[in-house]
């Protein structure tokens, strides 16, 4: 009975994975916006429970959407990039990246700028990965009609007619299919169009966006609170109450006084924010996580801050803007009092300056065009709360402890803390880039240096210029001596390939490491290591010895006489992934997968160019094969009907099928069951 159920099991699971799966539909419009400029909309909708990525998802994840736009060069330019609706962010444990993503629908939209009146039609050819409990790789040219150039009324959508038979559906099936407009409407409802798109996306509950900019608002009071403790704003505070006690005539003046105080503060440094975000703008800000420059020219920006907190030099501003804003302040009434704040936050930038600049780094590049106001609204509260409750009540004064050589502590802290920061920016260019300059072992070694310098500074055995002389430690200080000591040596395992979840999202991925599998994996379990890897044969996870090419795979295995597991990956494939994580990884599965098969993994993203006599045409889906990763889709979606991943066959030294396909596994008992299968099969 057990034996029957089984096999319903596998023959449910053979007919659920053999068929083409297309979760992505689209619609396609054209809209003029005048004479020679044309707006190029892509809407697509997406089957429930799956996603395809934003152009901005961070590499080392799964792959983002890509347009390429045909036949410019002498018939048109692209007016700025591809603009696309709102997407989710969220972080992916497996690859250890952010990923960007859309859910149910997304809209994209390119204006260009015609050249050559005789234009008729421009072609876009779109590639983009979507998943669910499997991914597939997707790529689709769309056709998009022009009308004639020639004057019409601004703004109409216009799109020459087609014979009925042309018309193309709302939804494409196929996997490369030329499509466009099929009607004309006004502007006007064209953005009406647009607008519910927009809700439909932005009304969804984006819990993932709404803990980002809680995460920001958070770190940005943190911030604000450890900038109260630097010697250019902690001592600010007596100075400040004492001038209220004395200019206000009643207790009741004072406390509103003080909060006008504070809310000047928060307004002063949401300016700031705001300012941030008008001049980069939504579209900027997206692209600041996976830009190269960016990311560089903040690693610079934070290296300099950190270097001024740890004594180099000092960042200030020009002295006469403190000396005016101060004569400003002698005025008195509200006016004054604004004027005070402002100078507060310029005598105190040579503290406070780093801070928020780091802050509005972290924020934009969280690809939120708000972050950097909600980044200042934390930071400015937590630096305002206080001012304003000592300037109320003069009398909790009496509970603060005395300025003295612990602020320059504080301060220096911080600037390792910069330090260290910096090297995340430095390795996001280096991810893009692709350098393999900073990989996941010299990132952790640099953390490991930086935050044990930290450790020897606070126990008193690194003197920094600004440090007062140190007869003893306090408490508090040997404490978070001990703190940052214990994280540093958190921090040492992760060389060896320990995960490190403490600060998952920091460092580079596994994948993007000298050894994947953690320093010296390969010497674990691997008898011969290097000795007894067949020829066009590489480690896979846990040692697995895999090919990457089916018919040298298939050569070998009737060489050595073991059935073959077909194994249809890619690299960014998270349930891949997560199959040679918990279930590869069994005992009970890794020894058939070492001693009793031969593995043929082919990746269907790999973007590796065939030799020029090897591309061809597919007969089945019509589309040209250029890479690799072509090669292989094609031949899963030519022999098995199907072109999702993980896909696995179990298959004769012939290159024959044992046993029926089987997908995204999860459960390992099943998994080995439908291996044992392929086995039996195999020696009958």
């Amino acid at each position: 009975m057990k034996k029957l159920l089984l096999s319903l099991v596998l023959l449910i699971s053979f007919l659920g994975n053999s068929q083409i799966l297309d979760p992505v539909k689209w619609k396609t419009k054209v809209v003029q916006k005048s004479d020679t400029e044309f707006e190029l909309v892509m809407d697509a909708t997406i089957d429930d429970e799956w996603h395809m990525y934003s152009q901005f998802t961070p590499d080392g994840g799964a792959l983002p959407s890509v347009f390429e736009y045909k036949n410019t060069k002498g018939n048109y330019t692209l007016v700025g990039k591809t603009k696309e609706s709102p997407y989710k962010k969220v972080f992916n444990d497996i690859f250890e990246v952010d990923e960007y993503y859309f859910a149910k629908t997304a809209q994209f939209k390119q204006v260009i700028k015609v050249t050559n009146p005789k234009l008729k039609e421009v072609k876009v050819y779109v590639e983009y990965q979507a998943c669910k409990e499997q991914c597939i790789q997707q790529d689709k040219t769309f056709t998009f009609k022009l009308p004639e150039i020639k004057a019409t009324e601004k703004g109409e959508e216009v799109i020459k007619e087609e014979p009925k038979e042309e018309i193309v559906p709302t939804e494409i099936a196929s996997n490369d299919i030329d499509s466009t407009s099929i009607k004309t409407e006004k502007v006007t409802e064209t953005k009406a169009t647009t607008e519910t798109n927009k809700t439909e996306v932005s009304n969804e509950p984006v819990e993932e966006e709404k803990k980002g900019l809680w995460s920001i608002f958070v770190l940005a009071f943190l911030g604000g609170f450890a900038a109260l403790l630097t010697p250019c704003v902690f001592p600010m505070i007596p100075m400040t109450v004492s001038f209220f006690t004395k200019q206000s005539k009643t207790k009741a003046i004072g406390i509103r006084n003080a909060i006008i105080y504070g809310f000047s503060i928060i307004v002063i440094y949401l300016l700031l924010g705001i300012l941030v975000s008008l001049i980069f703008g939504a579209d900027a800000l997206n692209a600041l996580s996976t830009n190269v420059w960016f990311n560089i020219i903040f690693f610079v920006l934070l290296i300099v801050f950190a270097a001024s907190f740890l004594g180099a030099f000092e960042i200030m501003l020009p002295n006469k803007w403190a000396n005016k804003v101060d004569s400003q302040a002698d005025r008195g009434g509200l006016l004054g009092i604004f004027f005070m704040a402002l100078a507060l936050a310029i005598v105190s930038f040579s503290c406070t300056g780093p801070i928020v600049g780091t802050l509005l780094v972290q924020a934009a590049a969280g690809g939120s065009q708000i972050g950097p106001i909600v980044g200042m609204f934390g930071f400015s509260l937590a630096i305002a709360l206080p001012f304003a409750l000592f300037a109320a009540f003069p009398g909790w004064m009496n509970s603060l402890p005395k300025s003295g050589g612990w602020l320059n502590t504080v301060k220096v802290s911080l600037g390792f803390l910069e330090l260290a920061l910096a090297f995340k920016f430095l390795s996001n260019a280096d991810l893009v880039l692709q350098a393999h300059w900073l990989e996941r072992e010299v990132f952790l070694a640099i953390w490991i240096v930086i935050f044990g310098a930290w450790a020897v500074y606070l126990f008193g055995k690194i003197t920094l210029p600004h440090d007062s002389p140190l007869s003893h430690i306090s408490v508090g200080r040997l404490f978070l001596a001990l703190l940052v000591s214990i994280f540093t040596v958190y921090l040492i395992p992760g060389l060896w390939g320990a995960p490190l979840k403490l600060i998952s999202g920091f460092p580079p991925p596994m994948t993007y490491s000298e050894s994947p599998n953690g320093v010296g994996y390969k010497n674990q379990g691997i008898v011969g290591a290097t000795a007894t890897l067949p020829e066009h044969a590489h480690f896979s996870e846990h040692g697995i010895v895999a090919f990457h090419d089916y018919d040298k795979g298939l050569a070998y295995a009737k060489e050595v006489g073991k059935p073959v597991l077909l194994d249809f990956t890619g690299y960014a494939c998270v349930n891949c992934r997560k199959m040679e994580q918990n279930v590869w990884s069994k005992p009970e599965i890794l020894p058939l997968l070492k001693d009793e098969f031969v593995l043929i993994s082919l990746y269907v993203d790999a973007k590796e160019e065939l030799p020029k006599e090897e591309q061809y045409v597919s007969p089945e889906t019509g589309k040209e094969i250029v890479t690799v990763g072509n090669k292989w889709s094609d031949f899963q979606i030519t022999r098995y009907k199907n072109n999702a991943q993980p896909y696995y066959i179990i298959l004769d030294d012939n290159g024959k099928d044992l046993t029926e396909q089987v997908g995204y596994t999860p459960d390992v008992e099943e998994y080995q069951a439908w291996l044992d299968k392929g086995l039996k099969a195999f020696k009958k």
